[in-house]
């Protein structure tokens, strides 16, 4: 039986008084942005200056999120040695790995079991792969003062053709789904972001294979399922392309982040040798430890920790993956290289 004590706790975190939980998805290989992510999982990779789950894990904090739950699955020790135990961004920070493969419901449901009974009535579920600035709080409002038992984030796209849209009500209730049309149409797509009730676990089965797109949401249509068009930025980073757009965006100040940039498109760590002669920019990041030879140029690209780059050699627009070496007078253009190769340099 719990104490008088422990239920006036339960019953404050229940009000909401001491934050928000939130339960974040990244489990996922990032098998798009290959080879970068053969041995590290995306949501470690390096963003700019941090790991990039780092930037959610913020984001969350200044939505008053005082609790996140990683449901994690590849290489979960390297996504914990990435943010560390604790608490990061003001947030505290519980990992837990999948056993196999859940889907996003299963996930969800797995990550709330390991929280029992602290977990809270109403809490956040996300998807771990996207910089964003959304604002969590107007879902959170809307969720409330609309009595919903699941609400969606919406995001307006131009081109929804890759996404599932969503169709709601004057009043924001979602009427349906409608799959991957291959229409470069523009629309609201499900922005990966939920608040949820907890009874919605209900809907969940334990231990198998489900998904809250497919399998959850549309058995809420016409039961309490809402949506929210949500005005930010928004970017699925899983390709290389988008990577490289996402680096520009923080390093421009298109997105809400607390990254300090060396000048306007650019950014060079601690650590490292850039010859006087090198040519960095426009756009590029050097990250920390890095080498740039004499007459070298990098531009448009990302160099990522301890990366060599010899003396006259030409980088653009691409992404040179952790302790890779490119030898003297060596072209790379739009490539996406490993951690640990050597390019046109003896082994």
């Amino acid at each position: 039986m719990l104490s008088t004590r422990a239920t006036e706790d339960a019953a404050t975190r229940r009000s909401g008084a001491l934050g928000m939980q939130a339960i974040v998805l990244v489990g996922g290989e990032g098998t798009r942005l290959r080879p970068l992510t053969n041995e590290v999982p995306k949501p470690a990779l390096t963003l700019v200056d941090r790991p990039f789950l780092a930037y959610m894990v913020e984001w969350l904090g200044t939505h008053g999120v005082t609790e996140a739950v990683l449901a994690c699955g590849f290489q979960p020790g390297r996504l914990r040695e990435a943010l560390g135990d604790g608490e990061h961004g003001g947030v505290r920070l519980t990992y837990v790995t999948e056993p196999e493969r859940r889907g996003t419901a299963g996930a969800i449901r797995f990550a709330a079991e390991a929280l029992g009974e602290r977990l809270e009535d109403r809490f956040f579920a996300l998807n771990g792969d996207v910089l964003t600035d959304l604002d969590l709080s107007a879902l959170r409002r809307s969720h409330q003062e609309r009595g919903a038992r699941a609400t969606i984030g919406l995001y307006g796209v131009e081109d929804s053709s890759a996404f599932g849209l969503v169709e709601c009500d004057a009043a924001g209730v979602v009427q349906d789904f409608r799959e991957k049309t291959g229409e470069a149409v523009p629309g609201a797509i499900n922005a990966g972001a939920y608040v949820l009730e907890r009874e919605v676990l209900d809907l969940i089965p334990a231990g198998r294979e489900f998904s809250i797109e497919t399998e959850v949401f549309p058995r809420l249509v016409g039961a309490g399922l809402c949506a929210l068009p949500l005005s930010g930025y928004w970017m699925d980073i899983g390709v290389p392309e988008r990577y490289l757009q996402a680096t520009w965006d923080i390093l421009e100040g298109r997105v809400e982040t607390r990254v300090l940039p060396t000048a306007p498109g650019l950014f060079v760590g601690a650590g490292c040798a850039v010859a006087e002669s090198a040519r960095i920019g426009p756009r590029a990041v050097v990250s920390r430890g890095c080498t740039v030879g004499a007459e070298a140029s990098v531009a448009g690209s990302v160099l990522l920790e301890g990366a060599q780059i010899g003396d006259g050699a030409v980088i653009t627009d691409s992404i040179i993956g952790e302790d890779t070496v490119v030898g003297p007078g060596i072209r790379v253009d739009g490539a996406t290289v490993a951690a640990h190769e050597r390019v046109g340099a003896e082994r």
